[in-house]
């Protein structure tokens, strides 16, 4: 398997902390520096800054509302980072990202496995969201939203796109491009004022408190379990 795999499922970082962990050079393999492209097995001797890498005991599964001011990133010298915000006593890594200035539901674990199956667009996997813009919009915006909008030499894929108010509006996507959102309006000449995510797949915000976390419910991981199958 792909090192980025394996440190995944260790539950110690993200696929994402490992390519910086591998940029920096300090993980090796068998004695070697690994790259992004080595490949490992069960049996290999891959350590980190000189040390095995600690193995996880259990399957963490969070839900956090996060508010506006942190980003999500693992990098603790990046100031209002979302690991020193959750001080949680475990190492957990986010599933996918709101930007900093986004607020809504977060899904935190230290299963590697499922972060992919949820990000993969191919896989369809909703993430609801409600967006308040700076002016009143007509219809025809929510018609060219939903439709597909150019945005990063690419197309977005067509999407559910209903109004709430004259300025705000709901919108279900099934991938997650960077700033896809904002940067969609912004080809309309509207900016985004308050972007809230309140689902991802069957896991929702209702009953969260802003700035709060709780883990997932056993009926709540079941139904994520059987959905990721």
């Amino acid at each position: 398997m792909r090192i980025q795999l394996y440190m995944s499922n260790t539950g110690y970082c993200s696929r994402r902390e490992t390519e910086r962990l591998l940029a920096a050079g300090r993980i090796t393999v068998n004695g070697k520096t690994a790259t992004k492209d080595t490949f490992v097995d069960t049996d290999d001797c891959i350590l980190l800054d000189g040390s095995p890498v600690p193995m996880k005991e259990r399957n963490i599964y969070l839900l956090l509302h996060k508010p506006t001011g942190i980003v999500c990133t693992a990098q603790r010298q990046v100031k209002n980072n979302l690991i020193d915000y959750m001080n949680y006593p475990e190492r957990i890594f986010a599933v996918g990202r709101l930007d900093k200035d986004s607020e809504g539901l977060l899904l935190l674990t230290n299963d590697g496995d499922i972060v992919n199956k949820i990000m993969r667009v191919e896989n369809g996997h909703e993430k609801e969201y409600i967006v308040t813009v700076d002016r009143p919009y007509p219809d025809s915006f929510l018609k060219g939203m939903a439709s597909g909008v150019e945005i990063l030499d690419q197309v977005t894929e067509p999407c559910a796109v209903t109004r709430i108010d004259e300025m705000t509006f709901r919108i279900i996507l099934k991938q997650g491009l960077n700033r896809q959102i904002r940067r969609m309006t912004k080809e309309f000449g509207y900016y985004v004022t308050r972007l809230r995510r309140v689902r991802i797949m069957n896991l929702s915000i209702d009953r969260l408190p802003y700035g709060q976390w709780r883990e997932l419910t056993d009926e709540e991981l079941n139904v994520l379990m059987k959905d990721l199958r």
